[in-house]
């Protein structure tokens, strides 16, 4: 089993409010890692120890970017404004930025606001960008025509509302969505600040949902006629899949362990009962876990044997590299402190990634040029 990573504990009584990630995280020990060798057979394990290349700043001057989806065959990155509502394409050669419109409905407030965007599996065909948005009653998805045909501004059509109800508040609004390598539309919703709606399988708040593409109840979801796939999450903001298609998640803890976790159907994940490993045979330990102001993760992606986490407090991007579904080696850092708060990566195919920052949220410290987006070859 890897050694733990220790450091000195660092004591921290910061508010959610005060400079945490979307988390809601009010401090503890900062530095230590935990990570378990898997035992699972058949599958080699990248190396313990990775690299991180930043290979060029694609785009700069975003407004608190938060979902990000790449256009196929080169045709641009998609980037959504949280507090703006708005969606931009921005080229991906050249950084030139294109406002497509905004989604009619969002009502940003602290966390919430537009968030996860994903492209639909028909996208070549039907050209219908999903979206997961806070309105004024609730957190919901819908769909959205873009038409590049039209005049910049105006390209984007009305939203089709697919799944509402979605608790909000102004933490704790999960956000990220992903269709998964079975065409379902997978989301990660947060608890809004009610911790009860994490243990309640029949509320929407702290899970991981699983929907069709039209917003139903997914074929063989764990409940029956219910969305919810997974609980006991606290906030959910990173989803990806393994080239196995296992599905992994990361999730912000409160004053002491965030997580990746390996998402089984149906599983309880722990909170609030739990945060970060437990003794107790009823919840599902992580993969890894890290000291709040170490990591309060936010989107992942998978690449090159390792899933990649960006960190929003911990202003770091960090590697877990696997071997099955658990970790092979403690996990490693880079990029800490150099640009910020890190919201999103998205892979970019083989061993490239793309990586947003989020210093224009309120929490971060912009510089000039902030926000960004990067583009990393990674190993």
């Amino acid at each position: 089993m890897p050694a733990l990573l220790a450091t000195t504990a660092l004591l921290l009584t910061a508010a959610c409010s005060s400079g945490g990630g979307d988390g809601g995280s009010s401090g503890g020990s900062g530095g230590a890692t935990s990570a378990s060798p898997s035992r699972q057979a058949g599958e080699q394990a990248p190396p313990a120890m990775g690299s991180v290349k930043v290979v060029r700043t694609v785009a700069t001057g975003l407004n608190t970017p938060w979902g990000l989806a790449a256009l196929p065959g080169g045709g641009g990155l998609l980037v959504a404004s949280r507090d703006r509502g708005t969606i931009t394409r921005v080229d991906e050669k050249t950084g030139g930025k294109t406002e497509l419109g905004k989604v009619s409905g969002v009502s940003p407030s602290g966390e919430g606001g537009l968030l996860g965007i994903a492209l639909s599996p028909d996208y070549a065909s039907d050209h219908m960008v999903y979206a997961y948005f806070t309105s004024a009653s609730d957190n919901r998805i819908v769909r959205v025509l873009y038409d590049p045909k039209k005049p910049a501004g105006e390209q984007l059509g009305a939203p089709d509302t697919i799944f509402k109800g979605i608790p909000k508040g102004y933490i704790h609004n999960g956000g990220r969505i992903a269709f998964g390598p079975d065409g379902m539309l997978y989301a990660g919703t947060g608890e809004s600040g009610d911790r009860g709606l994490a243990q309640d399988t029949k509320s929407l708040g702290g899970k991981i949902l699983r929907l069709t593409p039209e917003g139903e109840p997914a074929p063989g979801n764990p409940f029956p006629d219910s969305p919810v796939y997974s609980y006991g999450h606290r906030n959910v903001q990173g989803l990806a899949w393994d080239p196995e298609q296992r599905l992994f998640a990361s999730e912000f803890g409160q004053d002491t362990w965030d997580e990746l976790n390996a998402i089984k159907p149906g599983a309880d994940y722990g909170w609030p009962n739990a945060e970060g490993r437990s003794s107790d045979g009823r919840y599902q330990n992580p993969v890894a876990q890290w000291h709040t102001d170490d990591a309060s993760p936010s989107g992942i992606a998978y690449a090159e044997g390792s899933v990649w986490m960006a960190g929003l407090k911990g202003q770091r991007l960090w590697r877990i590299p696997l071997k099955g579904t658990e970790a092979s080696a403690d996990p490693q850092a880079f990029l800490t402190g150099t640009y910020g708060r890190l919201r999103t990566v998205v892979s970019a195919g083989g061993d490239k990634l793309w990586l947003t920052t989020s210093n224009t949220d309120g929490r971060g410290a912009p510089k000039g040029g902030d926000d960004r987006i990067l583009e990393l070859e990674v190993g």
